[in-house]
């Protein structure tokens, strides 16, 4: 039984019927970023971003010889953009993917070294690499800088702190992103600078994300923990049944995420 082939959700013998497949939908095993069961039930409008991260990566391997990837997920990106700078390593801090991701990455030579959020600095020599990047990950602008060569180039793409905010606002979460707070352009530019980079591009933009069922949206929270913190079925019961009922009557939800896009170098 799916989410979109249930009766109206005022009944309750129905409503409990949601609520068991959306617990089942959270407790689905959970091993990559890559939710290929989300496909077509979450719609994010990437291609209107007016900057390209892969395109622009794959202009910078030709000139590295060392590349680090931060937060390389399953490692599926990082293997797509083979071949590799001899010297390639990857850090991975979700402990589910990192089997995965040393699995996919090593017979490219590649190196995934496992870290936790207490990990500042990481067990990686200074001044080692041409080229860090980094999709959706956290950093420390003073490490990155001290991992790069002099010359050496950091790409990366960030999800802003009014991403999804509408989502926690029909949740009834007003405290959102107490990790990311104040997380934007013009914040993590300045932080950078600080470090002592060069900003050589940025960008920032806000597009549309259509969810097609409330066990898509349950989904989506489990995989971005940081959105709603302790996020559970039960705790969230109530706004979820009246969330797939809006869902039920527009076919949809959209809400605004926020992108940005900074490209700085080391002088």
């Amino acid at each position: 039984m799916t989410v979109n082939s249930l009766a109206e959700t005022g009944d309750r013998t129905t409503r409990e019927q949601l609520l068991r497949h959306l617990d089942a939908e959270f407790n689905k095993p959970f091993t990559s970023w890559d939710c290929s069961y989300l496909r077509g039930r979450i719609v994010e409008q990437s291609s209107t971003l007016p900057w390209d991260y892969e395109e622009t990566v794959r202009g910078l391997l030709s000139q590295s010889q060392g590349l680090l990837d931060m937060g390389t997920g399953d490692g599926e990106f990082l293997a797509a953009l083979s071949p590799l700078p001899k010297d390639t390593c990857a850090t991975e801090g979700w402990a589910p993917n990192i089997p995965i991701a040393r699995r996919k990455l090593k017979p490219l030579g590649v190196t995934v070294t496992a870290i936790t959020e207490k990990d500042i600095r990481l067990p990686l020599n200074d001044a080692r690499f041409d080229l860090i990047i980094n999709r959706h990950g956290t950093y420390t602008p003073f490490e990155v800088h001290r991992l790069l060569k002099p010359g050496g180039i950091f790409v990366t793409q960030q999800i802003g702190e009014k991403d999804n905010v509408e989502l926690n606002a029909l949740l009834g979460v007003t405290d959102m992103f107490k990790t990311h707070r104040n997380w934007n352009l013009e914040v993590a530019t300045l932080e950078l600078q600080k470090a002592g980079f060069r900003v050589i591009e940025m960008n920032e933009a806000f597009l549309e994300t259509k969810f097609h069922d409330v066990g898509a949206v349950v989904l989506y929270l489990k995989a971005h923990p940081c959105q709603i913190e302790e996020f559970s079925v039960e705790k969230y019961s109530e706004q979820l049944v009246a969330l797939h009922k809006r869902i039920q009557e527009n076919e949809s939800v959209s809400f605004q995420s926020h992108r940005f896009f900074i490209m700085a170098t080391k002088p």
